[in-house]
């Protein structure tokens, strides 16, 4: 399978993995960020034996949106972006929710212990 189909066709196996991660950590970063007129919160995790990066981003709009960014076997860059649905969003915890969505509000980002995100 590769990446795209999974991202497209099977995203909530990949919240699922993405959230088994990230509630684990001891410490976890949600970063803001902006390009352009674009502004949102992020949460990612790394595989790095995989050259794989997964996150979370919440949009000013209340927009939900999963990235995969990856390198091919050429060592090309590749990024892939899908929104979430309702039904894939409501699969977050609502901890994560309040505290990406302070992070956008407040454009700075927060540093908080995992298990706080439930």
């Amino acid at each position: 399978m590769n990446y795209e189909d999974l991202l497209n066709n099977h995203t909530s196996k990949l919240i699922d993995q993405f959230l088994g991660y990230t509630l684990t950590q001891d410490n976890i970063e949600i970063h803001f960020d902006f390009q352009e007129a674009d502004q949102w919160s992020v949460i990612s995790m790394h595989q790095y034996e995989e050259d794989l990066e997964i996150s979370i981003r919440l949009h000013l709009k209340g927009i939900y949106d999963i990235y995969l960014g990856y390198y091919d076997d050429e060592d090309e860059f590749h990024e892939l972006i899908r929104q979430l649905t309702e039904e894939e969003s409501e699969q977050l915890p609502k901890g994560l929710k309040k505290l990406m969505k302070k992070v956008v509000d407040d454009e700075a980002g927060l540093r908080v212990k995992g298990d706080f995100l439930k």
